[in-house]
């Protein structure tokens, strides 16, 4: 059961991720990359300080220099990022590249922590982002680097630091809604400074783009960040980075409600995508 309910986490976490992709255009193109990170992430973090508080929990000062680090490279670098590469890009483009966060963070994790990925769990990376590549080439997506493109490489080159980081220095006597409560009053932090020195004010979103927003200052915030930095904990980096080859299926999902109907390519790209995903958890069930 324990086994279950992590990759249930570190599914839903990629499913909220993916959404984000979708969600992100309206939220961008109404308030602008810098207000958008900015006001996604202090609703988060002020969720979290209210969870924090209604829990009786403080965010112990000692571990300062560690909130610093994971925020300003997992909130801030990730979000501004995103948010400035979803001006130019697209949505099946930018779940992408963050398809290559496995092999990213994997690359990384060996590099900081010395982890090396097993057999499985390297035969199923290269699957994984075969299958994301078909379903973004079904949808008609193209491989052209935009400064976009670029935008959310650098996205997502901080995201796979920020798996590795984690692992190394996450505190181990914090609960995790005081650690993630720290992590994203950080980023919060350093996102509104960027946005008042980059000279933008603040605009009042109309209520669909409210919506979008508080679906992605929930979903993609607050319970993403909360089930990934458990599922990490529990799975390690290399296997619970394998999930997010759902990122870019979750996308074409919502693309399809938007009545967009899939193709045989897409159908075969997501078939590869949750047999990688499926192959590495049956490689951690038998570990443990």
């Amino acid at each position: 059961m324990g086994n279950i309910k992590t990759y249930l986490m570190a599914t839903m976490a990629a499913v909220f991720w993916g959404a984000n992709f979708n969600l992100a255009k309206p939220v961008v193109d109404e308030m602008g990359p810098y207000v958008a990170g900015a006001s996604r992430y202090i609703l988060a973090a002020a969720i979290m300080l209210l969870i924090t508080q209604i829990r009786k929990e403080t965010i112990p000062l000692r571990y300062l220099r560690t909130y610093l680090t994971l925020g300003v490279v997992g909130v801030f670098g990730f979000n501004l990022f995103f948010f400035l590469g979803m001006e130019t890009t697209s949505a099946i483009n930018g779940a992408l590249i963050m398809a290559l966060n496995p092999l990213l963070t994997a690359i990384l994790a060996y590099l900081i922590l010395n982890e090396r990925p097993s057999k499985r769990q390297m035969t199923a990376f290269p699957i994984g982002v075969a299958g994301v590549a078909i379903v973004v080439l079904g949808a008609g997506a193209h491989l052209k680097i935009s400064i976009g493109d670029l935008y959310i490489l650098v996205a997502n080159l901080s995201w796979a630091l920020y798996n590795v980081l984690v692992r190394k220095m996450m505190p181990k006597d914090v609960s995790g809604i005081a650690n993630t409560a720290g992590i994203m009053t950080v980023g919060a932090m350093a996102l509104s400074l960027a946005a008042i020195l980059h000279g933008d004010s603040f605009v009042v979103p109309t209520a669909s783009t409210s919506a979008s927003l508080i679906m992605m200052t929930v979903g993609g915030g607050v319970l993403a960040y909360l089930f990934w930095n458990a599922s990490i904990a529990k799975l390690g980096i290399s296997k619970a980075a394998i999930f997010m080859n759902l990122v870019p299926v979750t996308s074409m999902v919502i693309a399809t409600i938007q009545s967009i109907p899939p193709n045989h390519a897409q159908i075969l790209g997501a078939i590869l995508v949750i047999s990688a995903v499926t192959f590495s958890s049956f490689s951690q069930s038998k570990s443990a």
